[in-house]
């Protein structure tokens, strides 16, 4: 990714807005469980979930299960505790992607750092103590793999446009 793509995506989460017709779009697709997931997540993600959603639908996508994990894909990013990831170590988590072994180093030092790192595997874990259907749990837990196949392959499509 380039700097300038990082650059963008940091003015869209500054600016992030969900509507409420949004919100209850969002609670009619969601369990209840679901939806505390999403609702967990800060504005940015909520929003950035809601881009990959629509992405996906514009694209044609019509599974429901998939439609569902877009929408807490990023859930993951929220602390054992229920604090969001603050964006200020999203810049940093990103900056040091470039460089696999310092990411990897600062990720066993500073524990937001290894909550971004690892953010997919944590929110396939949340997504199944949530009561979340196998297909969904998966799709969150394998959307950052080098090669994704299935729905995590479709989501991953999606969130890279984001």
């Amino acid at each position: 990714m380039s700097v300038s793509y990082r650059i963008r995506q940091f003015r869209a989460a500054i600016r992030a807005t969900v509507t409420p017709a949004e919100y209850a779009m969002v609670a009619r697709i969601l369990p209840p469980a679901e939806y505390h997931l999403f609702q967990q997540m800060p504005l940015y993600d909520q929003r950035h979930c809601l881009d990959v959603y629509y992405t996906l639908v514009a694209a044609g996508e019509q599974d429901p299960l998939l439609l569902r994990a877009a929408l807490f894909h990023d859930c993951g990013k929220v602390s054992d505790d229920g604090r969001p990831l603050a964006l200020g170590w999203y810049v940093i988590a990103t900056i040091l992607k470039r460089w696999p072994a310092l990411y990897l180093f600062a990720a066993r030092l500073a524990p937001p750092i290894a909550i971004y790192a690892e953010h997919a595997a944590r929110g396939a874990r949340m997504a199944a103590a949530a009561g979340c259907p196998p297909e969904i749990v998966e799709t969150i837990r394998h959307y950052h793999d080098p090669h994704p196949t299935g729905r995590a392959a479709r989501l991953q499509w999606a969130d890279n446009q984001h």
